[in-house]
């Protein structure tokens, strides 16, 4: 992976990183479909209206319009799954079980796509990383009781994740620039999800303080972050990508303490350790013999 994708992917991953100590600031009344819908609802809007140009090229290349449909899709489901396996398998089981699912779905997507399998380094970077969020869950996992339904939820955020990923690499590798691939994927998945936010979105949009946190979430982490996303996807395989935002927790758990105040155990640091081994096993480029 070229430095300039890395780079792209530490400061997307740094944004969206503060989106737990961004949110845990609104007042108890707004939901978490709110905020979902919010940040992806909104923010997709803006996106595709900022790169409109460039979406409506990708949306004249035939081969571009399956996976920008299959890409808004994820983006749709995404939030909502997300949040729902959060609520009912608690935050740590969730995170973990999404963000580490999102990698391996993101393989299968793409090795069916393209017909190119992961290489091995990817395999080895995925168990390592995979050992690190397990810790790190463990580390902040509270009380909550896990329920199936919350872990079948978290993982269908992460095909969807996954999905969204990968269908804007495609989207890409079909002629379009990353602007109108990220653009495109995201705004065809905004829309519905404005539907979401208007029966849930009231005590966001009508509070200034609720409404700020949400317009950074939507400019910040989204608009700016998947920007940054769709740039390293030019430069690397929606596998590899996906692992590398595996630093999103370290970044979330690491602000979690210093912000919020949150003690974090020995078994968490550990698991930051190799989160952060595994992601570099990943994109430290390997020595020609």
């Amino acid at each position: 992976m070229s430095s300039s994708a890395l780079l792209a992917l530490v400061v997307s991953c740094l944004m969206w990183g503060t989106t737990g100590v961004v949110a845990a600031g609104m007042t108890p009344d707004v939901s978490t479909f709110a905020i979902g819908a919010f940040t992806m609802g909104v923010g997709g809007i803006v996106l595709a209206a900022l790169t409109w140009p460039s979406v409506r090229r990708a949306l004249s290349i035939p081969q571009a319009r399956w996976w920008v449909l299959l890409g808004g899709i994820g983006v749709l489901v995404y939030p909502l799954a997300f949040y729902a396996g959060m609520r009912d398998a608690g935050v740590a089981v969730g995170n973990t079980v999404a963000l580490g699912s999102g990698p391996l779905f993101a393989g299968v997507i793409e090795w069916l796509a393209t017909k190119r399998r992961p290489t091995k380094n990817w395999f080895v970077a995925v168990i390592i990383a995979g050992a690190g969020l397990v810790f790190v869950g463990l580390a902040r996992g509270g009380s909550s009781d896990v329920g199936l339904t919350g872990v079948l939820l978290a993982l269908i955020a992460g095909m969807s994740y996954a999905l969204y990923s990968v269908a804007g690499s495609r989207v890409i590798a079909a002629g379009a620039s990353f602007q109108g691939s990220m653009g495109a994927v995201f705004g065809a998945g905004a829309l519905p999800l404005l539907f979401v936010l208007l029966f849930t979105g009231g005590p966001l949009v009508s509070n200034l303080d609720n409404l700020t946190r949400g317009a950074y979430l939507a400019l910040g982490p989204l608009v700016l972050a998947y920007l940054l996303f769709g740039f390293a996807l030019t430069r690397a395989s929606a596998s590899l990508v996906t692992l590398v935002t595996l630093l999103e927790p370290v970044f979330a758990t690491v602000l979690a303490v210093v912000v919020l105040g949150e003690a974090l155990p020995g078994i968490g640091w550990v698991g930051i350790a190799l989160l952060v081994s595994g992601v570099a096993v990943a994109t430290v480029p390997r020595r020609s013999p």
